[in-house]
């Protein structure tokens, strides 16, 4: 049967991911457009807060500069910076803080050696490589009908979704980080608090969606290379 057919036959496999991971981009988008409304009492801005939280864990080094987009957002750390998007950077409101202070969340994570970041660091490359070779090893495999080959891509494809899991307890740990931090030093107050918290488990529904999207990839593939395997 042609090549495609096989392609094709399991793309219902990624249809709930997909759907899943457009709700999740449109939940954090319309979750920080809402509480974009909200400036915070104190009047304070996104660059002030990281400043403010970087300066209190002793990252005085690290940078905090304005990166163009909207939530474009991250830490740097070869660069050792926190860039905020031109959405959070001069913006006082609670959503454009809470982003702000889970940057600077991840900057503390590397300077106190959180575990899963470090793991996460380390396999990156490895990582970059594998989905670099995954798709050509597997085509190879299932065009000359090497399926072992095919399957080993699979397992190279697979270290995405491994990627994934890893990211999730890293997020997660600089959310909360953030929504503590912006507790005890007053920069929140307690009606403010909440809507922060909201944006920023809005955020993390986005790497929930990407592991999802990865493994429903890792599963499609398999089912490919295996249901080839059966037909010859």
């Amino acid at each position: 049967m042609p090549f495609g057919y096989y392609f094709d036959s399991t793309i219902i496999i990624l249809i709930p991911a997909m759907i899943f991971a457009m709700y999740a981009q449109f939940k954090v988008n319309s979750t920080f457009s809402k509480y974009s409304k909200y400036s915070n009492a104190r009047g304070v801005t996104a660059a002030q807060v990281a400043r403010r939280i970087l300066d209190s864990n002793g990252l005085t080094d690290i940078r905090v500069e304005r990166v163009s987009g909207k939530l474009t957002d991250n830490f740097n750390p070869s660069a050792r910076t926190v860039f905020l998007s031109d959405s959070t950077y001069s913006s006082t409101s609670v959503a454009a803080i809470g982003v702000a202070a889970h940057e600077c969340g991840h900057a503390v994570q590397h300077a106190t050696g959180y575990l899963p970041i470090k793991i996460r660091s380390a396999i990156v490359p490895i990582t970059n490589i594998g989905s670099s070779l995954s798709w050509i090893i597997i085509l190879i495999g299932l065009l000359f009908s090497a399926f072992n080959l095919a399957m080993i891509g699979v397992m190279l494809f697979s270290l995405t979704a491994v990627f994934q899991a890893v990211t999730l307890p890293v997020e997660f740990n600089a959310s909360a980080r953030a929504l503590e931090t912006l507790e005890r030093d007053y920069i929140l107050n307690e009606d403010e608090l909440p809507m922060a918290k909201k944006v920023l488990s809005a955020a993390a529904m986005t790497y929930v969606a990407a592991l999802v999207s990865s493994i429903a990839s890792v599963l499609r593939l398999f089912l490919i290379v295996t249901n080839r395997t059966r037909r010859n």
